[in-house]
């Protein structure tokens, strides 16, 4: 028993009356994986048919990103990948129309052939090729992920959504679907599967960590997660249940309370080694300092006295920042304005602003280690350990 394809022209507008019965897959939505084929007309000469049995002759309407299955009392006898109009002749060897999935379904097909989805007569199903999208998930427990560039394991959590896709009609349809199933949909079947995900998801959001991502790009990299998800699940999904993962969008992602903190520290702490920024901070503290004495209600001349004698306790202080932050305002300014000029001396002699020389065209040597006041020894232009400007 197996297919032939029919020719378009020879079908016609005529179906269901040039073929005993015309079949099509039933309801199919969009997480719909695999669904039974149903009789779309019945024809007028096939008054003796049994039921669940498609009768010799009869036609299966294949269509787009569909994959139709046909079995023989529980054994799959044959299958097709492309879209189109096939005759079922039990006089016939399988087809086996594998269409986009190449050769490697012959294999799969020699695996199966005799088992599959039990049934006591001819069948036809069909699984969905498409991308199966909205598969929601979120990690019930942080995830730890150690940031380099906080220097610290920080803790995350993650919600978003998933799509799977179909890479091995046979195989899925042999070890994913339930058997005497007629309809299934992956929420149906997820909850096995969700769990394996998370899994993946902590070991692939590992793997960015051990990349050097920054956590706080991880919301940005979908691709990148879906490749290392494909990667972690292509063992347990593709090569013995035959799908993958095909993409992960992540919503949001929050961090516990402890990560907050650090980050938090980490990035304030970068903000204030800049000296423009510690002076602004400097300045707005004495404004709203003057601005709280001026709504005193219990009388501005005395706030404000309290103001004065509390400047002149601390005018040594904010005097020596405010000095200090103009004199690191003053270095950086002159080092960028001396920069240019500066350029570098090549070993052939000549000087150079760009990164080869213009004369031998060797490269700009690369810029030697520097030691930071916390005491931390760099190659970059910012500190690994605090954050500071080289100077």
């Amino acid at each position: 028993m197996g297919i032939i394809k029919a020719a378009v022209s020879a079908i016609g507008g005529g179906l269901a009356d040039q073929w005993l019965e015309v079949y099509e897959a039933g309801d199919m939505g969009g997480s719909t994986v695999f669904t039974t084929g149903v009789p779309v007309r019945q024809g007028g000469s096939n008054t003796k048919g049994t039921e669940k049995t498609i009768s010799n002759g009869s036609i299966i309407h294949v269509y787009p990103n569909q994959f139709m299955i046909l079995t023989d009392g529980g054994k799959v006898v044959d299958y097709t990948a492309e879209e189109g109009y096939y005759k079922v002749d039990n006089s016939s060897m399988p087809s086996m129309f594998n269409g986009q999935f190449g050769d490697t379904l012959k294999e799969t097909f020699g695996r199966i052939r005799f088992g599959g989805v039990p049934s006591s007569a001819q069948r036809v199903f069909f699984i969905n090729t498409q991308e199966i999208k909205g598969q929601k998930f979120g990690t019930q427990n942080p995830i730890n992920y150690f940031d380099s560039f906080y220097n610290a394991e920080l803790f995350l959590r993650c919600h978003g959504d998933y799509s799977i896709k179909v890479t091995n009609p046979l195989l899925f349809y042999s070890e994913v679907i339930p058997k005497n199933a007629d309809k299934v949909d992956f929420e149906d079947i997820s909850e096995q599967y969700l769990a394996e995900f998370l899994e993946a998801l902590q070991a692939s959001i590992n793997k960015m960590s051990a990349d050097g991502e920054r956590i706080s790009f991880v919301a940005s990299k979908g691709p990148a997660l879906s490749k290392y998800m494909a990667e972690c699940l292509d063992d347990a999904w593709k090569e013995k249940r035959g799908f993958e993962v095909d993409s992960v969008g992540i919503a949001s992602i929050s961090y516990d309370e402890e990560s907050q903190k650090l980050i938090n520290m980490r990035n304030q702490g970068a903000m204030m080694s800049d000296p423009t920024v510690r002076e602004g901070y400097v300045q707005s503290e004495i404004a709203h300092g003057i601005g709280q004495a001026g709504a005193n209600p219990n009388g501005a001349g005395a706030a404000f006295m309290g103001v004065g004698m509390g400047m002149n306790a601390a005018g040594g202080f904010m005097g020596a920042a405010s000095a200090a932050n103009a004199q690191q305002m003053q270095q950086q300014a002159a080092q960028a304005a001396a920069a240019p000029a500066q350029g570098w001396t090549c070993s052939c002699g000549a000087v150079n602003n760009g990164n080869f020389c213009s004369q031998c065209g060797k490269a700009k040597p690369a810029p030697a280690a520097w030691t930071c006041s916390c005491g931390a020894v760099n190659n970059g232009n910012f500190c690994s350990q605090c954050g500071k400007p080289r100077a």
